[in-house]
């Protein structure tokens, strides 16, 4: 029984070889399907591994499905996007109209009241017999000899008013040219002094209360040097027994006083109410320096 061992064990070896044999020629014929696939064909992978013709067409089918839904999902963030600048826009022309409607209301405003300035400063100037352009130049005649009556008579002689014949203000230029003129004049004839500086106060208060932009500062000068000697704090003008804490105020105070108690500009009649004693020289003085602004 010995000797009939190595017979069936050298049978069992060589079935085991053909086995190995045809699972080695199964895997190698696999291996090169696969090898020689288009890497790029879907249908020839899914060939390599055994799908069938119904299992690719679903595969393609997917592949579409899944195309159609991004390129939606991509026309939908198109739209909502157009939506947003077409919104934005809309929101921007409303915004941009409402600005031009109130800078339109705004300009309309500043015109009525450049008219409503100008309608009454041109009524307090013709109650007070003020022209609105200067007075000609008139060649003086040769005057007459006086005839005295007495020696008394002749040691008594009234000072003569100097003529009233400044350049005309122009009134129809609006609030902010008025005020950017005569703040730059006003500044350079109050330079060097305690009010220098103050020239913008001084046009604004004239331009409100409409009167002779002039008139203020000139009346510093005549009654305190242009604020260099007050007799009551911040009273550059001999005002009554006025004191003020700073010159905004005062100045603002003495220009609606003068609006309402003398009216628009310098008068002899004016002058006889603010300086009964010295009414001529007070008018005179004032005069010149109105003349020089």
């Amino acid at each position: 029984m010995s000797r009939k061992q190595p017979k069936r064990t050298a049978g069992k070896m060589v079935k085991t070889a053909i086995v190995g044999f045809f699972i080695f020629a199964i895997v190698g014929s696999v291996g090169l399907g696969v090898a020689s696939a288009d890497p790029d064909d879907e249908l020839a992978r899914a060939g390599a591994f055994g799908f069938d013709s119904t299992t690719n067409e679903s595969t393609l089918n997917s592949r579409a499905t899944d195309a159609e839904a991004a390129t939606s999902s991509l026309d939908g963030v198109v739209r909502e996007q157009s939506m947003l600048a077409s919104t934005s826009q809309r929101n921007v022309d409303s915004g941009l109209k409402m600005i031009d409607e109130k800078e339109k209301a705004e300009q309309e405003r500043i015109a009525a009241d450049n008219i409503a300035v100008f309608e009454r400063v041109e009524s307090k100037k013709a109650m007070q017999g003020v022209a609105s352009t200067p007075a000609p130049v008139v060649d003086p005649q040769p005057e007459e000899p006086e005839v005295q009556s007495s020696t008394a008579e002749a040691d008594v002689q009234e000072e003569p008013l100097m003529e009233y014949n400044l350049p005309a203000i122009d009134w129809s230029v609006g609030r902010e040219a008025f005020v950017a003129e005569w703040s730059a004049r006003i500044d350079a004839y109050l330079a060097g002094s305690p009010l220098s500086g103050y020239g913008t106060t001084f046009a604004e208060a004239a331009w409100e209360n409409g009167i002779d932009p002039r008139w203020s500062p000139a009346i510093s000068n005549t009654e305190s040097g242009k604020g260099s000697v007050c007799f009551l704090p911040h009273n550059a003008w001999g005002w009554g027994s006025s004191a003020w804490g700073d010159w905004d105020t005062a100045i603002r105070a003495h220009v609606a006083g003068l609006a309402s108690g003398y009216g628009y500009s310098l008068t002899p009649e004016g002058a006889a109410m603010y300086c009964p004693p010295h009414a001529v020289d007070w008018y005179n003085k004032t005069l010149a320096q109105m003349a020089s602004i």
